[in-house]
């Protein structure tokens, strides 16, 4: 890992299925939590856990360990997550380790109608023209049930082109930024799904070859070890015009060389692709 002097995490959760998608997630699937440094892309923390928990079980003590290892180096650290942590655990061991984030919550008619100004006022600036986008930005202060004081809530209220209904984006924050800013950086997290779809399609994180959940954890963290290895890998040895390239891409133009083997009666000669580019190659694992 190297030391930033901030970093920005990404939560979130996918699921994996042991045979069949016919299969109920809850008693054959497990439901892993993952958290990847934002401005690298490196997978800090993965964790196997039973399709039967919710995103935000335990989801403070999940990311404990991360909070204080970074608090003691001295590093600025930010959170974003989706609705699904929108536990007042977490909110709460963000703050108490001074990390800064933007969670989004769930809709609810409690949020809608103290974002009704805006959305009022949104409405009378659309009336002559109800085609064009439109988007307005506000905050306010919220207390939930469960939460032990009020806290910063920024929304989006957006009209889509060609649309007449309005789209809300609600996000509880302990930031100072403008509600647009914090918007911003909270839609930042959607990076997060192409770590997660490389680390499947790329690195298998969605196989369970077991229904032992232990050699499947293990596997999960060899998965997690290899992504990571060649992550860095990408990022300090290719060339820069390959340094962005997806995994697949980059097996193809290194590894995947296509060749005929000629076999004789005391060798076999492997007859390379006229085309393979030999100096890379070498000039990258030399």
């Amino acid at each position: 890992m190297p030391f930033l002097k901030r970093t920005v995490w990404h939560h979130s959760r996918h699921y994996q299925d042991f045979s069949t998608v016919w299969m109920k997630i809850h008693s054959h699937g497990y439901h892993p939590l993952l958290c990847y440094d934002g401005l690298t892309g490196d997978l800090l923390k993965a964790e196997l856990r039973d399709g039967k928990l919710d995103c935000s079980n335990d989801a403070d003590k999940f990311m404990e360990p991360l909070f204080q290892e970074y608090l003691e180096r001295g590093i600025k650290t930010y959170l974003r997550s989706d609705s699904g942590f929108s536990s007042p655990k977490l909110y709460k061991a963000c703050e108490m380790n001074g990390c800064s984030y933007a969670i989004r919550l769930k809709q609810n008619s409690s949020l809608i109608a103290l974002a009704s100004d805006k959305d009022e006022d949104l409405y009378k600036a659309t009336k002559e023209d109800q085609i064009s986008y439109a988007v307005t930005y506000g905050e306010f202060m919220y207390q939930a049930g469960s939460w032990e004081y009020p806290r910063r809530v920024v929304f989006k209220i957006e009209k889509p082109y060609g649309q007449l209904t309005h789209m809300y984006t609600f996000i509880v924050t302990n930031m100072d930024m403008e509600p647009y800013q914090i918007i911003q950086f909270y839609c930042g997290r959607g990076k997060m799904e192409n770590f997660i779809k490389e680390g499947k399609n790329g690195f298998d994180f969605a196989s369970v070859s077991s229904h032992s959940k232990v050699v499947n954890a293990n596997q999960m963290r060899l998965h997690m070890l290899a992504y990571n290895l060649f992550h860095w890998f990408r990022r300090l040895v290719p060339p820069e015009n390959m340094r962005k390239q997806q995994v697949d891409t980059i097996r193809l133009k290194l590894m995947k060389i296509a060749a005929r083997a000629v076999r004789s009666a005391r060798y076999i000669t492997f007859k390379l692709c006229s085309s393979v580019v030999v100096k890379l190659f070498c000039n990258t694992f030399g």
